[in-house]
């Protein structure tokens, strides 16, 4: 039988490499136990995202060697055309410390539908067919109509947002019909920002109005002898439309926690009880408005 590990992913967003030490201690020395931590319990996919040079520098220096990570990386935007999206791909992958990766995303949907998004994959296209990559694809919200997008653009990976409490993309069939099509679909927001974590009452505005809806998780949870960690990344595990689970993490402790979490038998619970069926309240946009 798998190792559900082995469906994890790491995420470096949360690394803060271009910010203050972490609790006195340096962000570099955190983030390399973090990735020591990864590596010894065989997570498979590092995401670097888009960050300053010097932190892509410092993530190069401090991944384990020989590196045992499927790295993914994605382009700038297109506004500026191919070729400058190709620069700075080659530019980030040298400063990463590779000449290839393992996948390669455009930032969104939108991007793709933008006057230059039709350049900028094929460019990825040319990428791929030159070894550069072995597979490309595309980050996604619940609105971007990914169905219609895989057919138009064909990606190999679809990253999506999904959560015991964001369960849109597989009620409505989404994700189950991506993976018939032959995607790789990767879960992100496996945390939903961190809502699971916070008492109700400290939700962000915008989704008071299911302040009920995640106390009836968080108690529901409880009464399964679980806690919002293990129950977070149960769920997300647990799917078989997923290939590969994504978390951000910000210390060596979380990464540990994560991997205990998702090494423990899932809990025995009734995920369609905590589905928030809002969506206003998990639109993307009012998270960055508030």
């Amino acid at each position: 039988m798998m190792s559900p590990i082995t469906k994890l992913g790491l995420g470096s967003g949360q690394f803060g490499l271009d910010q203050p030490a972490f609790r006195g201690r340096p962000r570099d020395a955190e983030a390399r136990d973090i990735l020591a931590i990864a590596a010894r319990s065989g997570i498979g996919v590092l995401e670097v995202g888009r960050c300053p040079p010097s932190a892509e520098m410092t993530i190069g220096q401090i991944t384990p060697k020989p590196n045992p990570f499927k790295l993914t990386i994605t382009t700038v935007r297109p506004d500026r055309g191919p070729d400058l999206a190709e620069a700075e791909l080659r530019a980030q992958m040298q400063r990463l410390g590779c000449d290839r990766v393992d996948t390669i995303l455009a930032p969104s949907a939108t991007d793709l539908f933008s006057p230059n998004g039709p350049l900028l994959w094929d460019r990825l296209r040319a990428l791929k067919d030159a070894g550069v990559c072995r597979k490309i694809g595309v980050s996604v919200y619940a609105s971007d109509d990914p169905v219609g997008l895989t057919k138009r653009f064909k990606p190999d990976v679809v990253q999506a947002p999904t959560s015991l409490l964001d369960q849109r993309l597989l009620i409505d069939g989404t994700l189950a019909t991506l993976a018939e099509m032959g995607v790789e679909v990767q879960l992100r927001s496996i945390f939903l920002n961190g809502l699971l974590f916070l008492p109700p009452d400290r939700a962000p505005s915008h989704l008071k109005a299911a302040a009920g809806r995640i106390s009836r998780a968080r108690r529901l949870i409880a009464e399964g002898r679980s806690d919002p960690l293990q129950a977070a990344l149960g769920f997300a595990l647990s799917r078989p439309e997923a290939a590969t689970v994504l978390v951000g993490v910000a210390s060596a402790a979380e990464m540990s926690a994560v991997v205990a979490a998702a090494m423990s038998p899932p809990p025995d619970l009734d995920w369609d009880e905590m589905a928030i069926n809002d969506p206003v309240a998990l639109d993307p946009r009012a998270w960055a408005a508030a």
